[in-house]
């Protein structure tokens, strides 16, 4: 995996050193039917995934697409859509790719690359024609498909409120000065979104009286939920669901406040897929029922009746692409720094 790594870097390194000599170049997988797709993926050997998942999903989709595909190796590179997103852009612009799968939130990257038809491939593969996936719901211009939706949660540790929260709004209590634990949204147009929303329902001063708590700050809900369990902060109004986290006796405990608040995951082979094939297998498997149960941790899925999920993906509320264009997202971000960390 080291060695993966490190010539994942090199790779990526020469992309953006070339990323001013044009290029977008595209590959694209195999004509035929689905079983020569999958063979083709089979002689390829290997599928690299991009993501902003949490790590314990991807390694459950990495063991599940193993047992499945043993013959072909699955890689997957995490980081958020700020960091993942320019790496696309500057691989499409290259033409020299790396990712052959990328899985998104950004509303309205996603809108406007399936707009543009650009940085993707046509989908192939039976799992997203399912009646029960809702290929007309899920699917957007033929070339991004819904994953999963992350839900985000009250989330505290029992040692310390042994109580727990049913509303946001509870947390907002001066005796949790200092000891509330918060994401930060600079640049990730879905945590905007999140602190909207707050807005919107529990009333336009909550994200500022929650700022005059002086929250520890946290690059990911994945931080949030190890400070929870780890008792550096006692309590949370945006972290995913502690479902692993309580399974394996840590201190903590989670509720979805109402209204639920979620971002939706959307996945798309890319343009420059090194492995366009196996990609679209990969793509394929993910929306499938083997793909779709080996996620569900602490998610809402995309297809009904699956063991673990939070919710229908569907059903999560989606944020408007429209408005959150990257001038609002950067404006938003700069206000909420401005607000948070003064």
């Amino acid at each position: 995996m080291a060695r993966f790594r490190r010539r994942l870097a090199l790779v990526i390194g020469a992309a953006l050193m070339a990323a001013g000599c044009g290029g977008g170049g595209t590959t694209a997988s195999v004509q035929g039917n689905w079983d020569d797709v999958v063979a083709a993926a089979r002689e390829e050997g290997s599928v690299l995934l991009y993501s902003s998942q949490n790590p314990a999903i991807l390694e459950s989709l990495k063991k599940a697409w193993n047992e499945k595909y043993p013959d072909i190796t699955l890689e997957f590179v995490r980081g958020t859509d700020a960091d993942l997103n320019p790496r696309i852009e500057t691989e499409n612009r290259t033409g020299r790719g790396t990712a052959d799968v990328h899985i998104v939130t950004d509303a309205a990257w996603i809108a406007n690359a399936a707009e543009s038809g650009s940085y993707s491939q046509v989908l192939r593969g039976p799992n997203r024609e399912r009646p029960e996936y809702q290929p007309d719901r899920s699917l957007e211009n033929d070339r991004f498909f819904l994953n999963v939706a992350a839900t985000f949660s009250m989330g505290w540790n029992t040692q310390a409120v042994p109580g727990g929260f049913d509303d946001p709004r509870d947390m907002l209590d001066p005796k949790y000065a200092g000891k509330i634990g918060v994401v930060n949204p600079a640049g990730i147009a879905s945590f905007v979104d999140l602190y909207d929303y707050f807005r919107e329902n529990f009333g336009d001063d909550y994200v500022d009286r929650l700022a005059a708590l002086h929250p520890r700050i946290y690059p990911s809900a994945l931080g949030v939920a190890q400070a929870l369990t780890s008792g550096e902060v006692v309590a949370s109004p945006t972290v995913q669901p502690l479902i692993q986290e309580k399974a394996k006796g840590a201190p903590v405990d989670w509720v979805l406040p109402r209204p639920t608040w979620g971002v939706p995951f959307y996945g798309h082979v890319t343009a420059t897929a090194p492995h366009p094939n196996a990609a679209q297998v990969l793509a394929d498997f993910m929306v499938g029922p083997e793909g779709q149960a080996a996620q569900a941790i602490g998610v809402a899925t995309a297809l009904p009746g699956i063991s673990g999920a939070t919710a229908d993906a569907h059903d999560v509320r989606t944020p408007d692409p429209a408005k959150l264009t990257p001038e609002y997202v950067d404006r938003s971000s700069t206000e909420w720094q401005q607000l948070f960390q003064g």
